[in-house]
């Protein structure tokens, strides 16, 4: 009796996650990115903390962009190394360049949501684009192909930001994490129901930003400037998505394994602040992925079932894996499909794990 309970719950996780692929995740491998030649005046943004050595790479990139009227502000944020006297010099050689800087951040204030908010207001243009110091525009034509996403009337546009590949599980674990992280926010913008994106490829309007009152809501918390952000947007504001390769921006991951856990408890920590609808929904998934190895793992142990075991477990791995693979394709992040069971099997693991450690221990740092 026990062993048919577990099996139907164990099949009940199957039929959530069918759903999320076939109503999800098979669209967002399919989607076609919006079609515009309209180059509006573009502001594109980063606030940067001791981060010389990235802004030696990721700044030529943008002044460089081959997009006929864009600016480019820094903002400084209360850097002790030689980054002001790089960025003054930049100053000097570029009209389309400017630096803001930040000696001290009100007591009250997220630092880095100070920062942007400085760097808002002082933008030229109406769209703004953003990334981080760590960073690098895939190509020249990113500025582009981002504001394409503006085509249909949108006010903020979604993009993708893959990590580098290197050797090691630990890497591919974290470039699955943001593979998966990635296809769900998308697919899930795709359908109009946004519930995040993330700081390293965002765009939106100024106007959009001082309608939802900017980081107000959440101004004190650590995180949260860009997802955050795109969930007050989302209740007002339509949201569009661009994938297309030219349109990313990639970064380094961690290399450490502390060093990736510490970055995901900050990111989760800002999770119970999503809307209860947002919360439910990613929930379902996440919660449906993570009872299914627990269930499996239990009734193997059993021993009893296991032809209906084995069915259930195939009929997952035959939808999702191909899923997942053809969302990569289509997002051209490389995976190598045949590891994506362990990555999926760790990937989950590690999520709860994280998760009741956030619930334990709460306190966060930022730089």
């Amino acid at each position: 009796m026990i062993t048919i309970i577990l099996l139907s719950l164990l099949g009940l996780c199957v039929l959530v996650q069918l759903y999320f692929v076939f109503f999800y995740f098979l669209p967002l491998a399919s989607y076609k990115d919006p079609e515009s030649k309209v180059q509006l005046p573009v502001s594109v943004i980063v606030a940067a903390h001791n981060e010389q050595d990235n802004l030696f790479e990721l700044l030529p990139l943008l002044l460089d962009q081959n997009y006929p009227e864009f600016e480019v502000i820094v903002i400084n944020d209360r850097s002790d190394d030689d980054t002001e006297f790089y960025l003054y010099e930049l100053e000097k050689q570029f009209q389309n360049f400017r630096v803001i800087t930040v000696k001290k951040t009100p007591e009250y204030l997220n630092s880095k949501k100070y920062a942007l908010a400085l760097g808002i207001r002082a933008a030229k243009y109406e769209h703004l684009l953003f990334t981080d110091a760590d960073c690098r525009p895939f190509s020249q034509n990113w500025i582009e192909n981002m504001q394409k996403g503006y085509a249909n009337g949108a006010e903020v546009v979604l993009g993708y930001s893959p990590y580098v590949q290197f050797k090691g599980f630990l890497n591919e674990l974290v470039r699955y994490e943001t593979l998966l992280t990635g296809i769900q926010y998308l697919s899930h913008a795709n359908k109009a129901e946004a519930y995040m994106g993330v700081g390293r490829n965002l765009s939106y309007t100024k106007s959009c930003f001082f309608k939802n009152k900017g980081f107000a809501s959440h101004i004190r918390i650590l995180g949260g400037d860009d997802d955050l952000f795109v969930r007050d947007a989302a209740s007002n504001s339509k949201i569009s998505i661009v994938l297309d390769k030219e349109a990313q921006t990639s970064s380094i991951p961690k290399k450490t394994f502390r060093e990736w856990i510490t970055q995901k408890r900050r990111h989760m920590s800002v999770g119970h602040r999503y809307s209860r609808k947002d919360r439910r929904r990613i929930g379902a998934f996440v919660s449906a992925n993570i009872l299914f190895y627990i269930l499996s793992g239990v009734i193997l142990v059993m021993s009893a079932h296991l032809a209906i075991l084995g069915a259930l477990i195939g009929v997952r791995y035959l939808a999702v894996i191909p899923a997942y693979v053809r969302c990569a394709r289509r997002l051209n992040d490389k995976v190598r499909w045949p590891l994506l069971p362990v990555l999926d099997a760790a990937y989950f693991f590690n999520y709860l794990i994280l998760g009741v450690s956030v619930l334990m221990y709460k306190k966060f740092r930022w730089k």
